[in-house]
């Protein structure tokens, strides 16, 4: 039976640009398993109203359906065991830091400094749904919430403990990525997608890590649909 994720996308169905839905791709690509993923957009929560939820991504294997990304992770070590992602208690533990770092460290400084650049690579349908939603959340308008200088001197001081753990070794898991690196990872692969800021200079620990992230299993990242390729699109 086919397995498969349900993925955000945006202007174009290639353009799958979910920080979450990354997580699950790298996690599942970790795993050596194949998917299909299927293209879907925010203002349709009709059609993954099965998962008993209204966000993405959302697994469907088998008789299986799980939906958070985290939750994801542990669904995947449970039904596959070889080549864990989250390993014992301790590691996991470990993950779950990593989890709330990328979240609550990591991804508003990013979002400071692409948000009109998101804005900008959202199905035009799902655009005035964006904005609602995110200036309720933001508590102002996404203009405002635009500051890219401001952004990246925050996400600056954020990759700090990151780039003491990348002098270190390769990966934040040490000689080979796991699920602290797909956790953290998928925030970038948010901001590559959708936008040309350059959130790290090329000597950056962090820089030489997101290199190698892109390079894995054949390119996952580093293949994917940019708004860049989109003619016309960007601006």
């Amino acid at each position: 039976m086919t397995r498969i994720l349900y993925d955000l996308s945006g202007i174009d169905e290639g353009l799958r640009f979910s920080p979450f839905c990354w997580r699950a791709k790298f996690a599942l690509a970790h795993k050596g398993l194949e998917v299909e993923t299927r293209p879907w957009r925010f203002t349709e929560k009709e059609r993954i109203a099965f998962s008993g939820q209204d966000k993405v991504p959302v697994l469907v294997d088998g008789d299986e359906v799980v939906s958070d990304s985290y939750a994801i992770f542990q669904y995947l070590d449970r039904a596959y065991p070889r080549q864990p992602l989250l390993g014992d208690a301790t590691s996991e533990a470990r993950a779950r830091f990593f989890k709330h770092y990328a979240e609550r460290a990591l991804a508003p400084s990013i979002m400071r400094t692409i948000v009109m650049d998101l804005f900008n690579a959202i199905h035009p349908q799902d655009q005035a749904y964006f904005r609602e939603s995110r200036e309720a959340r933001f508590k102002r308008t996404l203009e405002e919430m635009h500051s890219p200088a401001q952004g990246l001197s925050q996400l600056d001081h954020a990759l700090a403990p990151l780039r003491g753990r990348l002098e270190e070794a390769d990966f934040i898991d040490g000689d080979a990525p796991s699920a602290a690196d797909y956790l953290v990872f998928g925030n970038f692969m948010w901001a590559r997608i959708v936008s040309t800021a350059d959130l790290v200079s090329n000597a950056d620990p962090v820089y030489g890590w997101i290199e190698r992230m892109l390079d894995l299993y054949d390119g996952l990242g580093r293949k994917a649909m940019r708004i860049t390729d989109i003619q016309g699109a960007y601006r």
